[in-house]
């Protein structure tokens, strides 16, 4: 019998689009990322220029809609809040992810989609704030396997605007090396932005879709695509039926102790899959620890907590025998409980 046969984690109280795009690529990836949360030492300079371009972005559209200052001063804060969110992380010689290439994207961001100027109109959401970046905790008809509370569909999009007076868009920013018609169609079913419009729509908000608005960062220059994503009731009343199946069969999984392998295109796709060693390996519990580290990605925070802090948030009480919960010393800046009222007050 292995350890996580013995012993089963917390099963997660909210999932997102990124969860559940991991567990029906593979179930054991989802086991190993989001059950045990290994994730590898060495930070994804993907992640945080991603981050940090979101950050800048978010920050220069409340200091212009919501602040009412001039847009050279929204660029300015913004351009702020990529340095800050970027920090010292020290990007590999071969990506064009740079803080300085980072800093001009940004910009050509804005003389492409200049604030004010775009045709995007943030909305008022139901919540009293404007549309400059939407997150969302909705309750799903599936009731988690401990408690027997209402498990939560979480997301955060960048944007909910009034589109050229043609109705009500999500708009989600995309980072990326290279656009193009492959890169357009990748979008169409895309279970985030399905997973957006049904959130909306819970809240009394009836989008039209979303626009994708792509920046492709190379070395020596920049581009910029928009791409718009539609979606019927239809769709959206679809995906919330197949999502709602893939959680039971995930839920399935954690009681069984067992994840299924998907030994085909999951494992080599895009790069390959960063657990090959570990599924290739007779001991992969001896193996994990020297190639990665336990720590959770926080979608609403846009950062990482220790494993320790993540069960805290949600007052899980690991029972008496079990290993101690992982922690990572200096990696949580917030508190627990905060946390946990952020979320509560997404639900009301």
């Amino acid at each position: 019998m292995t350890a996580h046969q013995r012993f089963r984690p917390m099963f997660p109280h909210s999932l997102d689009s990124t969860l559940l795009a991991a567990f029906r690529a593979c179930p054991q990836k989802f086991f190993r990322s989001y059950i045990e949360h290994w994730k590898p030492v060495a930070k994804s300079v993907h992640l945080v220029a991603g981050g940090a371009f979101a950050a800048a972005i978010e920050r220069a559209r409340e200091v212009f809609y919501v602040e009412g200052r001039p847009a050279d001063e929204a660029e300015a804060e913004g351009l702020t809040a990529l340095v800050k969110h970027y920090g010292d992380f020290e990007c590999p010689a071969e990506s064009a992810k740079s803080l300085e290439r980072m800093l001009g994207a940004f910009e050509f961001y804005l003389f492409n989609y200049p604030l004010g100027g775009d045709g995007a109109e943030p909305i008022e959401l139901p919540s009293g704030k404007r549309g400059i970046e939407f997150s969302f905790a909705e309750p799903l008809p599936v009731l988690h396997p401990v408690t027997g509370a209402p498990l939560l569909y979480t997301g955060r999009s960048d944007m909910v605007a009034n589109r050229h007076k043609t109705g009500v868009w999500n708009y989600d920013e995309k980072t990326t090396s290279s656009l193009g018609a492959t890169w357009s169609r990748q979008w169409e079913l895309r279970s985030q932005f399905t997973g957006y419009n049904w959130a909306l729509l819970k809240q009394g908000i009836k989008p039209q879709g979303t626009i994708v608005r792509g920046i492709s960062i190379l070395k020596t220059k920049y581009d910029t695509l928009e791409v718009p994503t539609y979606r019927s009731l239809d769709e959206i009343q679809r995906w919330e039926v197949q999502t709602v199946r893939d959680i039971k069969r995930m839920i399935q999984c954690w009681e069984e102790g067992y994840w299924d392998y998907d030994f085909d295109g999951a494992c080599t796709e895009y790069g390959g899959c960063q657990f090959q060693r570990i599924c290739k390996a007779s001991n992969p519990e001896e193996w994990l620890p020297a190639h990665f580290v336990q720590r959770v990605w926080d979608p609403l925070e846009r950062e990482e907590i220790s494993v320790k802090d993540y069960e805290a948030k949600w007052g899980h009480v690991r029972p008496e025998g079990a290993p101690e919960a992982p922690d990572l010393p200096g990696a949580w800046t917030g508190d627990s409980d905060a946390l946990g009222g952020e979320l509560r007050d997404l639900m009301n």
